[in-house]
């Protein structure tokens, strides 16, 4: 009954085994892919009809982690998976980018891949599989899928790469980059870098595709025994005419229209050019498929007339020349009452970033195949339709929300202080306010500004920008800092963060078959002049840190106490750590190993806490000088509590200095008085002497400037 087909190849020192014809047979094409114990299954699946009145191809990509993978029951009451999760969201965008533009020219039925995690051994990250298991689903499937692609992780460890990297080994990494392609080309990068150069990212991205290409072979190899006949993919007859139609009807107005620089007036005047165009081809009876028609045929001539003109004259849609960066201001400490903030507006693209301090109560809990833990930096992006002069739904964020966010969040993680030495929870938020071009790399500015506005020490600033290109052939040209059009009609999205030093992020997405090395070296070397320039602008707003946080961001001590005194303070069920919280108005968070951080915005009120946490948790030291109580008078001295609990004798001689008085004519039970600790007697007690305290600097008197 069932009839398995198997590839299995020894792969950076690890067993990868495909699997097809065991799961989910009903399905176009589906392949389980094992590495190492991490098991993937993907599913293709496409409808055998195309969905009529589209101009785009409709493909869905969902991956998702099942909790039973790693052995774990999901939290919450419901105890199963429920929303994607923000790895399950980046890693379906992370199948998706590479895969779109292998399918067939004109192919438009639904088409769904779904990859789903049936096993982690918690040493190799399943998104490499998820994106393995999806090319060899496709490439069975018969769906008219000019791949498979590859793809591989890259880490860089001693200055070596490493090719698939386990989970482990990331973490000594200065590199975490994915890599994705076909046999000739590069179709897709993702990456975070602790500032390597641009000749070190290169060479990660080319070592990545040489590593990933006995994937190839083993897909290839599956594919000969087990794929399905190839679909027909229907010519669209008459195309071409419409297309020479439209071209006769709307090439003189698109011209004029591109010659406009304003993003609204040139959008205008192009729908101007359409709405022209359909009124006089579109019958009255339409259903909407002439419509798309005359849609798709619009954008071919729109393509055309844009590409044309940048390959030819090197002069770009706005004016400038191939890599000038548009005018840049920058701006923080524009809003009154937050931690730090700033507004970033590079010609029409706009980022309004807030950065927020927090405290270890902040934190925000992960819950991951590879357990839960605790992140610490937090990048949410927004980018609501008012900001490119629309009308739309205001909602949760959406997949792209969600990738920008994290783009971002890659850029400046490198560089932000270490935990030890800033303890504090930070969370920047940014809300686009204008796009037309990368407002992802607008944020990547915008938040380095936001968090040296806040008094956060990073390293260095950084800042982004998005490259495009223009290709035909054996002509091409690479566009610094892309509008959206570029974008839009061009052939690659290629984005570059990173400081004066190297670059911490690198993301590329490929509309056609793939770009070459030489094309990847010309675009790092623009996007590094880009850069710097961008740098250069920031600097005229703020180039480094402000010396302290914002003045209505909680202040953070951090103490260090005995792991044997933490039951102490936090006392039976919380009683004692509230107490204190009660008190002070500060805010306490320890840890396991003893480090208690208290945070407030008061000073006053962090040092009062600090006080309360040393009068249980300290030991007194010999020779210092302590504020105490008088609690108890006898005969031959006082006991004066003087450090949380503790009590000692200050005995009648330090009392008195050796003139004949009784201890009730020098103090008197619940004076305040300041005693200096002397030391111990034989049997543990502490001896304490009685001491004369300036009141405002603390300091011992000598007994004739007590009097």
């Amino acid at each position: 009954m069932l009839n398995p087909q198997t590839v299995e190849i020894e792969w950076a020192g690890r067993p990868l085994k495909l699997e097809t014809g065991r799961m989910a047979r009903q399905a176009d094409g589906a392949v389980v892919v094992q590495y190492g114990e991490t098991t993937v299954l993907a599913t293709a699946t496409a409808a055998k009809e195309p969905r009529s009145g589209i101009d785009f191809f409709p493909l869905t990509v969902n991956y998702q982690e099942k909790t039973f993978a790693a052995g774990k029951i999901p939290g919450g009451f419901f105890k199963r998976e429920g929303r994607p999760t923000e790895k399950e969201t980046l890693t379906s965008r992370l199948i998706d980018r590479p895969i779109r533009p292998l399918f067939a020219k004109g192919f438009k039925n639904e088409t769904q891949v779904i990859a789903t995690v049936l096993s982690h051994d918690l040493e190799n990250d399943p998104d490499m599989v998820a994106m393995v298991a999806t090319s060899a689903a496709l490439t069975i499937s018969g769906i008219p899928f000019l791949g498979p692609i590859g793809a591989a992780r890259v880490g860089y460890i001693d200055g070596e790469y490493v090719l698939n990297p386990t989970l482990d080994e990331l973490a000594d990494s200065k590199l975490d980059l994915v890599v994705a392609g076909t046999r000739d080309a590069v179709l897709m990068v993702e990456s975070e870098a602790e500032e390597l150069p641009e000749d070190v990212m290169l060479g990660a991205v080319m070592f990545g595709h040489k590593g990933f290409q006995p994937v190839l072979d083993a897909i290839v190899k599956l594919a000969q025994n087990s794929a399905k006949e190839p679909w027909d993919v229907p010519q669209d007859e008459g195309a071409e005419e419409l297309t020479a139609k439209v071209r006769e009807m709307a090439e003189s107005g698109l011209r004029d229209a591109y010659a406009i620089t304003t993003k609204t007036e040139r959008r205008d005047a192009i729908a101007a050019v359409k709405d022209k165009v359909a009124a006089e081809l579109v019958p009255e009876d339409d259903d909407g498929a002439f419509a798309a028609k005359l849609s798709g045929a619009f954008k071919s001539v729109e393509k055309d007339v844009v590409r044309g003109n940048i390959l030819s004259t090197k002069s770009r849609i706005d004016g400038r020349d191939l890599s000038t960066v548009r005018p840049i201001v920058s701006e923080v400490g524009i809003l009154p009452r937050t931690h730090g903030s700033a507004l970033f507006t590079r010609g029409e693209t706009q980022a309004l970033v807030v950065a927020t301090l927090g405290t270890g109560e902040d934190e925000q809990f992960v819950d991951a195949l590879e357990g839960t833990y605790k992140e610490s930096f937090m990048l949410h992006y927004n980018f609501p339709p008012f900001s490119v002069g629309e009308v739309g739904r205001m909602g949760s964020p959406g997949r792209r929300e969600i990738g920008h966010g994290k783009l971002a969040w890659r850029a400046i993680h490198p560089v932000l202080p270490a935990k030890e030495n800033f303890p504090y929870t930070l969370r920047l938020v940014s809300e686009i306010t204008e796009s037309n071009g990368s407002s992802s790399m607008a944020t990547v500015c915008g938040s380095s500004l936001a968090l040296m506005d806040a008094g956060v020490p990073l390293t260095r600033p950084v800042a982004g920008i998005a490259m495009g290109l223009i290709k035909e052939e054996s002509d091409f040209a690479v566009l610094s800092d892309i509008l959206g059009d570029e974008d839009h009609l061009g052939d690659m999205d290629f984005k570059v963060a990173g400081t004066e030093e190297g670059v911490t992020s690198l993301q590329m997405d490929i509309k056609i078959t793939g770009i070459t090395e030489e094309i990847m070296q010309v675009a790092l070397n623009q996007a590094k002049d880009g850069r710097l320039h961008i740098l250069g602008e920031m600097d005229k707003a703020l180039n480094t840190a402000r010396p302290e946080v914002g003045e209505f961001a909680p202040r953070i001590e951090v103490m260090q106490i005995p792991t044997d005194k933490i039951r102490e303070v936090i006392g039976t069920g919380g009683s004692v750590i509230r107490s204190i919280v009660e008190e002070t108005g500060a805010k306490i968070d320890i840890a396991d190993d003893g480090t208690v951080k208290i945070a407030s915005p008061n000073g006053e009120s962090i040092r009062a806490a600090i006080a309360k946490i040393k009068g249980i948790a300290a030991e007194p030291e010999v020779g210092e000088i302590y504020e105490g109580k008088v609690v108890k008078i006898m005969d031959f001295g006082a006991f004066v509590n003087f450090f949380g609990p503790k009590d000692g004798l200050v005995h009648i001689s330090q009392l008195t200095q050796g003139r004949p008085k009784t201890v009730d004519e020098v103090v008197k039970e619940g004076d305040k008085v300041y005693v200096k600790l002397l030391g111990f007697d034989d049997r543990g007690k502490v001896r304490l002497s009685m001491k004369v305290v300036d009141q405002e600097t603390g300091k011992e008197l000598e007994a004739e400037d007590a009097s």
